[in-house]
């Protein structure tokens, strides 16, 4: 798993601030990115999981994306595959 403090915007958009007496458009604003590469038997679990605890029910709650991991070697050892996950 890697967690990552990112900028971005979506629906929300951004949102002016001030600065010295001017005022400043703030397009993106602050979120966290969580990347988890599984093996395929515990992807739904994870999805629930994530969805389960974030779910607000607002603008922002944020989006899951699934996508497929074509290979992974572990480099110290040499493993392959989900052995190296």
């Amino acid at each position: 798993m890697t967690v990552s403090e990112v900028k971005g915007f979506g629906r929300q958009k951004g949102h002016t601030e001030m600065y010295r007496g001017s005022e400043y458009a703030v397009d993106f604003l602050p979120k966290i990115k969580i990347e988890v590469v599984l093996a395929d038997s515990m992807v739904a679990s994870a999805v629930e999981a994530i969805v389960k605890t974030t779910k607000s029910g607002k603008i922002g709650d944020g989006k899951v994306f699934i996508s497929s991991i074509e290979d992974a070697l572990r480099i110290r050892t040499g493993e392959t595959g989900e052995a190296a996950v």
